[in-house]
């Protein structure tokens, strides 16, 4: 038996044979963890989704219905509970807060098989050699969208563009030696020739120009701002090659 003292709620939304819509599954969930009781009328043919929109006169699916009055798709119906709506161009540092956190863990992680603790300098090595594994990755997944971003802000690209598309690799490869302690003979000078320039292309357009930029630093769509982040990733390659100068015997010693 329905509950008669649950809110109702009727939820038109494309549930086809080569396509179920999933922002129909979200509002389907938001309205059910809001308290509602869905009638739920699934759209199984492009036939019933043209004749739906065009009886409602809406241009999308899915559509939500309240005590018979229209109140939209999956952001209408998240402003109707109060709670926010990402809005895709805002700034944001979660992409940076994400993978700096799958780095800390990854790096402890293998801390605590490698020496059954957490608390040793080779974590703290692993972590920002990790990362950097990471940030290259982000670069690497659509290199072209990363090397024009770059030549926003960077010295050596705007001279040089082809650098934009050597930086994700050069990266990636000073970040994997790090993490094996090979070849430090090569890994130490790239990290600390791509950081340096890094560092100081960053430091002048936002310290000096005062340039309102985007950050290329975990890949050409983000949105994050240029500034401490991306001048944190280049301090990090520079005190980690620095670092392992002192180090003859490589990464890997713990304590």
């Amino acid at each position: 038996m329905p509950d008669d003292t649950k809110q109702q709620a009727e939820l038109h939304r494309m549930v086809m044979q080569d396509h179920i819509c999933p922002f129909g599954l979200k509002t389907l969930d938001l309205l059910q963890r809001e308290g509602y009781e869905v009638k739920d009328r699934p759209l199984k043919t492009r036939e019933e989704v043209d004749e739906f929109k065009a009886r409602n006169d809406v241009e999308t699916t899915p559509q939500v219905f309240i005590d018979g009055k229209r109140i939209g798709g999956y952001e209408e119906v998240l402003r109707f509970f109060g709670k926010d709506v990402a809005d895709k161009d805002d700034v944001t540092y979660v992409p940076v807060i994400a993978l700096f956190t799958m780095a800390v863990a990854i790096a402890l992680a293998t801390s605590w098989a490698s020496y059954d603790s957490l608390v040793t300098v080779a974590a703290a090595e692993w972590f920002i050699a990790i990362s950097m594994c990471l940030l290259s990755l982000q670069k690497l997944k659509d290199v072209e969208s990363f090397a024009t971003m770059f030549l926003n802000y960077d010295l050596l690209a705007q001279r040089w563009v082809r650098y934009g598309y050597v930086y994700p690799f050069g990266e990636g490869l000073a970040g994997v030696l790090m993490v094996s302690g090979a070849l430090m003979w090569l890994s130490i000078p790239v990290a600390l020739f791509i950081g340096t320039v890094g560092a100081v292309s960053v430091f002048k357009a936002v310290y000096i120009d005062r340039r309102e930029l985007k950050c290329a630093c975990v890949g050409g769509e983000s949105n994050v701002p240029l500034g401490f982040v991306s001048l944190t990733e280049n301090l990090m390659m520079i005190g980690m090659a620095l670092w392992m100068l002192t180090k003859p015997a490589g990464i890997g010693i713990g304590f």
